[in-house]
């Protein structure tokens, strides 16, 4: 990849820091999402796809993993 991520975290996120980052200016370019520890932003990067992110993201929304 030779676009730089753009991170950003949702705006639900005011738990403490206790989140994660996404780039989704990579996808359409280059199919991914990429994924951080916001805690550890110089730490390992998930380049997940495209499609699993937005389907995780709907499982999510419809409550199939839980509240914590």
């Amino acid at each position: 990849m030779t676009e730089t991520p753009r991170w950003f975290t949702s705006s639900y996120s005011q738990n403490g820091g206790a989140c994660v980052e996404v780039a989704v200016n990579l996808v359409g370019a280059h199919g991914v999402v990429p994924v951080r520890d916001s805690k550890d932003r110089g730490g390992p990067v998930l380049s997940l796809a495209a499609t699993a992110f937005s389907s995780f993201v709907a499982g999510v929304r419809d409550g199939e993993f839980g509240a914590g």
